[in-house]
């Protein structure tokens, strides 16, 4: 099945509409027609080949959103129709200790939605930048929210469990002094869910011309991270700091602000390293730098089913097909309030 897509033929050139083969869907497979697809930062470090092993042609987006219009004929769970969502996760061993206990993000095996090896031709897997994916049904999540939200909805999908994840699996919630680094793309879905979760959230930010929005999202409180005194005020006091950052900094400026035995777990990924981090500001207090990657398959379902009974959704630019390379440039420059979305629908001209 020839569909229409937009991706790169090179990471020095920019994204341009293509045409790609998609499988018909086998007795476990469920076919959906994407309306929205997310933005997200790996897109641009994968696409532009900042990050090893792209391959090309590359179409990227890990944000999908869409309807199913048709399932193979051993699919009881989904039906021609159905609101669902792709993640990040489109396939994995099914048989190892992380499958097994539904963390099929940290499988070995696990094959990711675009610029993954695949048995298929051309062998690798493309992404949401379509018109149409086929999934098997295992990785496909069910969306509650209302179609009228369904374009901010896309987002949720990995901004969304990638902070959900983290801060679930570290308790956030009543009683606990949470901190979110960045208000991006990220950042703005650590606010909202930690604020959600009944934690005291406080944002940190590098504008102060950030104050009033992050305050808008849900924090408690918010501090300029470059301003010496507002993080000095802050030393000791956070049992969890969520880092979104997607460049290198310090991260001693967080790890020192973090309780005995409290954790500061990162979730950006930068294209270079961040500098190695004063060992003695983690042993003095006993304190755990950590990473966190998406979540596994039963925890995105619950991270969209915690968002819809909340109401929340992320906060979205609508963008055509044609606008995506713009959109590219905008998000380096922060230039977004918080996250890009495609109209797949323009993907056809």
């Amino acid at each position: 099945m020839l569909v229409k897509a937009y991706g790169a033929h090179a990471g020095d050139k920019p994204l341009e509409p293509l045409q790609i083969t998609r499988r018909a869907p086998g007795a476990h497979d469920v076919q959906i027609d994407i309306a929205f697809c997310g933005i997200c930062h790996s897109d641009l470090h994968q696409v532009r080949a900042e990050w090893e092993g792209t391959q090309f042609p590359c179409v990227p987006g890990h944000e999908i959103v869409g309807r199913v219009s048709a399932v193979g004929a051993h699919v009881s769970g989904f039906k021609a129709g159905d609101l669902v969502g792709i993640g990040c996760i489109v396939d994995s061993c099914q048989h190892c200790d992380d499958c097994d206990a539904g963390l099929e993000n940290y499988c070995d095996g696990m094959i990711g939605t675009y610029n993954f090896p695949t048995g298929d031709a051309p062998g690798w897997t493309f992404g949401g930048y379509s018109q149409t994916i086929v999934v098997h049904e295992r990785y496909v999540l069910r969306i509650r929210h209302p179609e009228e939200q369904l374009a901010a909805v896309a987002p949720l999908l990995c901004a969304g469990i990638t902070t959900y994840s983290p801060l679930r699996h570290w308790n956030a919630g009543p009683g606990k002094k949470i901190g979110v680094v960045g208000i991006g793309g990220l950042g703005h879905m650590g606010i909202k869910l930690a604020h959600a979760m009944g934690a005291q959230v406080v944002a940190f930010t590098t504008s102060e011309t950030k104050r009033e929005a992050a305050r808008q999202l849900g924090a408690d409180e918010v501090v300029v991270s470059r301003n010496a005194d507002e993080m000095a005020a802050q030393a000791k006091s956070f049992d969890f700091i969520l880092n979104t950052v997607a460049a290198p900094h310090d991260l001693d400026d967080f790890l020192v602000l973090l309780k005995r035995d409290s954790v500061l777990t990162l979730v950006g990924a930068p294209a270079s390293p961040h500098p190695s981090p004063n060992v003695f500001n983690l042993i003095m207090k006993r304190r755990t730098l950590a990473g966190s990657m998406i979540g596994g398959i039963p925890e995105t379902q619950e991270m969209l089913d915690f968002c819809a009974e909340h109401g929340i959704v992320a906060d979205i630019e609508l963008v055509r097909a044609d606008q995506i390379n713009e959109s590219y440039e905008r998000m380096l420059k922060g230039d977004v309030k918080y996250r890009f979305v495609i109209d797949n629908a323009t993907l056809a001209g």
